[in-house]
């Protein structure tokens, strides 16, 4: 699966993305507020990771910036299973972090969550991750009131994750989220 935002294209990762995906990640500032990637990052999690296979509800994605010399690799983002749901997770190179590509990419995995038929997306991020936040709310997400531990293989321990809700339909109307 493919998707064509304003300046991004989202598409799977395949095994000749490792290097390039290795140079996005492996910075520390990263990973550690991320909850399923270990710390150090080294070339053969890469490796691993663009030879995961993908349930097809729950897209994951490369995030790429098309240029004249081709597609850059700048991030990834993606649904997973999480035990409150869908979750939207996302991460982003260090030398494209402030100019809105999460966001653009995020939004662009919410138009194919509900393609899907998703109704409830979950998402958090650790606290000492406040930009996250911000991203989180500019997608229309809505803080829970909730912080929970949660392990980071990053940080090799617990840190307080802020819990945030999206309903994509009239479920909220419906049937409130529970905080």
């Amino acid at each position: 699966m493919f998707h064509v935002t304003e300046r991004l294209l989202l598409r799977p990762a395949w095994p000749e993305d490792a290097d390039a995906l290795f140079g996005g990640i492996a910075d520390e500032a990263i990973v550690r507020n991320l909850a399923r990637a270990p710390w150090p990052y080294l070339p053969e999690h890469a490796r691993e990771f663009v030879t995961l296979e993908t349930d097809p509800r729950m897209p994951a994605f490369l995030m790429t910036l098309p240029g004249s010399k081709g597609s850059r690799v700048i991030g990834a983002v993606g649904l997973g299973e999480h035990e409150d749901g869908v979750e939207l997770g996302y991460w982003i190179a260090r030398p494209f972090w402030g100019r809105g590509y999460a966001t653009e990419a995020a939004r662009g995995v919410l138009e194919i969550a509900r393609l899907l038929g998703h109704r409830k997306i979950t998402a958090g991020h650790f606290l000492d991750n406040p930009a996250s936040g911000r991203v989180l709310r500019k997608l229309g997400f809505v803080p829970t009131g909730r912080a929970v531990p949660r392990f980071s293989k990053g940080r090799g321990e617990e840190a307080s994750c802020a819990l945030y809700r999206l309903c994509l339909d009239e479920c909220e109307r419906v049937a409130p989220i529970a905080a």
